[in-house]
């Protein structure tokens, strides 16, 4: 069973300062190149696995999707989610994703935001996904970036000419991760890159685009504190497809 971080108090409390959380969909730097890798969504059927708050549910039925589900683990998002959704064209279920069963080919589009990282078992949900969508329908996820999850104890250093770097071991060793935010005992899974990109072809999508994300010049001239993320890539953003036919 996936860890419920986010329905600890301590945790619910310091997310919420975010200014994904307070903003919603602008106000996190990656959703412009996530947006570039949407489908038109006009009469589409979506589901989005871990949907948090529900900003993109919202954002979906707003680009005319016909419904949507938003599904998350935390009772506490889905109370933020409820309450401030006044739209009967989106359902809003709790579910633990590493044992969520979702309606084989109902859905044009799978969005997962920052979930995925939380989860145990990616090839069964790749799997179910597949199932979930179809033909033809999309796949469109963000994680943080392997190399950002990959140490024991993540954070930036300086080398001798004092520039930051990030500091990566354990590479290679996949599993979780625990960490300290918002409150301890924070749990991830690390996994390579080479793991989700080959997961996905075993599930049997086609990869349609990767990004290894980073701020745009006009992003770091907005905000200049972005400025950092330029030194390592810290989220994945991959679409995938599954085919006409398969």
């Amino acid at each position: 069973m996936a860890q419920n971080i986010y329905d600890d108090p301590a945790f619910f409390e310091g997310y919420s300062q975010l200014r994904r959380s307070i903003e919603g969909l602008v106000g996190a730097p990656e959703w412009p190149a996530l947006q570039a890798q949407l489908p038109e969504l006009r009469g589409r059927r979506v589901i989005d696995l871990g949907c948090g708050y529900g900003w993109f549910c919202r954002y979906a039925r707003m680009q005319g999707a016909a419904d949507v589900v938003g599904v998350d683990v935390s009772e506490k998002m889905l109370e933020r989610a409820r309450a401030t959704t006044q739209d009967e064209g989106i359902a809003y279920v709790r579910a633990d994703l590493d044992q969520f069963e979702p309606e084989q080919a109902a859905f044009d589009l799978v969005y997962s935001s920052l979930t995925l990282h939380y989860l145990d078992d990616l090839p069964g949900l790749l799997a179910k996904v597949h199932r979930a969508l179809v033909p033809g329908g999309r796949l469109l996820f963000s994680v943080e970036h392997p190399i950002y999850t990959a140490p024991a104890h993540p954070g930036w250093s300086s080398d001798v000419d004092g520039r930051k770097t990030w500091p990566v071991n354990g590479y290679q060793s996949e599993g979780p991760r625990v960490t300290h935010w918002f409150a301890p005992g924070v749990r991830k899974v690390h996994r390579t890159l080479g793991t989700y990109l080959n997961g996905l072809i075993a599930a049997g999508f086609r990869i349609a685009h990767v990004e290894e994300w980073g701020p745009s010049d006009a992003q770091v001239a907005q905000t200049p504190a972005l400025e950092e993320e330029r030194e390592r890539p810290m989220l994945l953003l991959v679409a995938a497809q599954r085919p006409d036919r398969g």
